[in-house]
């Protein structure tokens, strides 16, 4: 029987496998986890909704869920994110029911995702929050069959907690994006990377000497900047958080408001999961050449509407470079639409960051299974107890060791009598 699928070319399934079989190479806490999921099946009978970019590493994901006995189906949770041969080899070679074309526009993005929920899913997995907000708005009668759902990314978690607020969210969720192997390596890390990466492929630009400047010093924002400053840029950190922009000082970079930033950035990049960031007034100051990208999930954060009534003409001049020409002769640039720039112009994140944060997404769906009769319809970080435990695979995979507490030690951590 064929898949159900909705793919732009199923004759790159044969590439796509390739690349999936290279990821798995480097994702040993995820192969550690298919093994057990193999054995003992926990995600038997299961149908699982997934919304999530679907690149190599989602692919191994897809694997280790099957593996685990369920049932899959995904689309993509950016339009720009869905890597064609991987889709396809989804199809083909997993049984997935794969629903993604890199570029499909705002209709067809919705169309795939009720696609997965015309599957009924008892479990959703998320990127992003719009495969749960659409079964929420359109589809709540499917909503008391379901288990839960886990959610990938901050900004997905932003808009959760405003559901959970707001009395809206009628299932419980897990927080992946909570989870330390997630944030702390996922976003730090996995973004200060990969955000590199798209900016240097869409641009062919030497880093060196340019004043990059980061709205937001969140975990996305620290690692951006960390490998900015590695590639000899002159890092400018924008921030509404006074703790966080203390701490952007600390760590050895310039802190203004956007509004100083704009007239001497080259390349500004957006990462704080808010509207408008980079808006009107900004754009009226930039210098012409510079560059403008963002990594935040949603593309809301540059405000292309406004930058498109300054323009007096518009062109695509690189691939995922489009060129701004203003009333007033300067010309500005939009990376990659204004879209998550990694996976945009990108493969997105390594290998090695997304074992770690897809194992949080396995273990979650074994969470949900095991224990959402007893939880609530709100937003629950994963146990710590696993998260320590996909650390400790993950450093184990590393061929590190570490050490262990003594009953000494531990007795006096778990006492108050002795003191000086």
């Amino acid at each position: 029987m064929t898949t159900n699928h909705d793919v732009k070319d199923m004759s790159l399934a044969g590439k796509g496998k390739l690349r999936i079989e290279w990821a798995e190479q480097n994702m040993p806490v995820l192969r550690r986890i298919r093994a057990r999921f193999e054995k003992e099946r926990p995600l038997k009978g299961l149908h699982l909704g997934t919304c999530l970019h679907v690149t190599t590493e989602t692919a191994n994901l897809m694997w280790t869920l099957q593996a685990g006995g369920a049932d899959v189906s995904l689309c993509a949770s950016n339009p720009l994110s869905t890597q064609d041969d991987v889709a396809a080899s989804l199809v083909k070679d997993f049984g997935v029911a794969t629903f993604a074309i890199k570029g499909e526009d705002h209709k067809t993005y919705y169309n795939h995702i009720n696609a997965i929920l015309d599957f009924k899913p008892q479990i959703t997995m998320d990127d992003g929050a719009d495969l749960l907000s659409e079964l929420h708005k359109s589809r709540p009668k499917q909503i008391p069959g379901m288990m839960g759902s886990n959610e990938e990314t901050t900004t997905g978690i932003i808009r959760l907690r405003a559901m959970e607020r707001d009395g809206a969210l009628k299932l419980p969720v897990i927080a992946v994006n909570d989870s330390y192997t997630k944030h702390l390596f996922d976003n730090r890390y996995g973004t200060g990377q990969s955000t590199l990466d798209g900016i240097i492929r869409a641009t062919n630009v030497l880093l060196a000497g340019k004043n990059f400047v980061i709205a937001g010093y969140g975990w996305c924002g620290r690692g951006l900047a960390s490998r900015a400053r590695g590639m000899g840029a002159q890092v400018i950190i924008t921030e509404i958080n006074p703790v966080r922009a203390l701490e952007a000082i600390m760590d050895g970079y310039q802190v203004m408001p956007i509004s100083k930033a704009a007239g001497i950035g080259d390349i500004f990049v957006t990462a704080t999961g808010d509207k408008h960031v980079i808006d009107k007034a900004h754009f009226e100051a930039m210098k012409s050449g510079a560059m403008i990208a963002n990594t935040g999930h949603f593309d809301v954060e540059i405000n292309l509407v406004a930058l498109e009534k300054l323009a007096k003409s518009r062109r695509v001049i690189r691939d995922y470079v489009e060129e701004y020409k203003l009333k007033d002769g300067r010309a500005l640039y939009i990376l990659g639409e204004g879209r998550l720039i990694n996976l945009a112009a990108a493969e997105g994140h390594p290998a090695q960051v997304m074992d770690m944060s897809f194992a949080n997404q396995a273990l979650a769906a074994e969470y949900l299974v095991k224990n959402h009769k007893k939880l609530e319809p709100k937003v629950y970080r994963l146990p710590e107890e696993l998260d320590t435990e996909i650390a400790a695979i993950k450093l184990a995979a590393m061929g590190t060791d570490i050490d262990v507490l003594t009953a000494e030690q531990e007795k006096y951590l778990a006492s108050w009598e002795e003191g000086t």
